[in-house]
């Protein structure tokens, strides 16, 4: 049964560096959990919060995602992005995407205006084009580059993600994740985050969104795996997500994720030098961090 509360967490990516100055991140995912907030006070579904909060993460250039994707070995710059509506069961997702600026947005039109859940490539491209999306016309001088000072994982795993997840008033889930990766993956390289499963997952019981080296998240079906810990083993949600991340600590990997459960607790486990994140939580408290 929904009750009228609503809560939300959004992540601005695993893999943050000790020392390096968060001020900027941190004020700004605050001031995006007071903008999804007042959507959310004012009616605005799971679905919707999620997708707009994850175009703000990907426009502001601040993460490595959106604008602030960095290149691959070739020099090209090549987004991921799924999102999933938990009372529908509905999704979307876009792979090895290059020349437009959201993203999240081309997932949430592969989700409403085709009959599939991914395109990737020069399919993705086209498609894109054909739904009007925002194309950018100069990417040497577009993007940012944000995580160049984070590129201290191997490049056969790289980091670098947003994302968000929602309970809104009337109790529907959803969650969204974009990505670009850190410079100097292989051409072509897909991770966990356009991966419906692995790096978001939404339905009646949990969403979630993840962040950290893909394979190990690919490799273990972290979102997923916490909704069937909690839908099947009747595990909280709390526990659900630890043992998911001791998972992916367990194969060598890092990173973290957020998570929501129906009733609108949030968790945001993380195995790795931190995560930058922030959440509305069911009493109406405000949490932001980096570490």
């Amino acid at each position: 049964m929904s009750n009228k509360r609503f809560s939300l967490a959004l992540h601005g990516g695993a893999g943050s560096a000790p020392g390096h100055d968060y001020s900027q991140e941190i004020a700004h995912m605050r001031g995006l959990v007071e903008a999804a907030r007042d959507r959310l006070a004012a009616g605005d579904s799971a679905l919707d919060v999620a997708t707009a909060t994850v175009v703000a993460l990907e426009a502001s250039g601040l993460y490595i995602a959106g604008k602030g994707a960095s290149p691959n070995a070739a020099g090209a710059y090549e987004l991921d992005a799924c999102l999933m509506d938990g009372a529908s069961g509905r999704a979307g997702s876009i792979a090895t995407l290059q020349g437009f600026e959201s993203p999240i947005l081309a997932a949430r039109a592969v989700m409403e205006k085709t009959p599939h859940v991914m395109l990737a490539g020069e399919g993705a491209m086209a498609f894109a084009r054909s739904q009007g999306l925002k194309e950018i016309e100069d990417p040497a001088s577009w993007f940012t580059q944000a995580g160049a000072f984070e590129s201290n994982h191997p490049p056969d795993h790289p980091t670098g993600t947003v994302g968000c997840v929602v309970r809104d008033a009337e109790g529907r889930l959803a969650a969204a994740t974009s990505t670009a990766g850190v410079f100097g993956k292989m051409p072509g390289r897909i991770g966990d985050s356009p991966l419906i499963g692995a790096g978001a997952w939404a339905d009646d019981t949990v969403a979630v969104s993840c962040t950290g080296q893909g394979e190990f998240f690919i490799r273990t079906a972290v979102a997923v795996q916490i909704a069937h810990r909690m839908r099947f083993g009747g595990e909280s949600l709390e526990s659900a997500a630890a043992a998911a991340i001791t998972g992916v600590a367990a194969l060598g990997g890092d990173g973290g994720l957020i998570a929501i459960d129906r009733d609108g607790r949030v968790a945001m486990p993380f195995a790795s030098d931190g995560v930058k994140r922030a959440a509305l939580l069911p009493d109406g408290t405000i949490f932001s961090a980096a570490f």
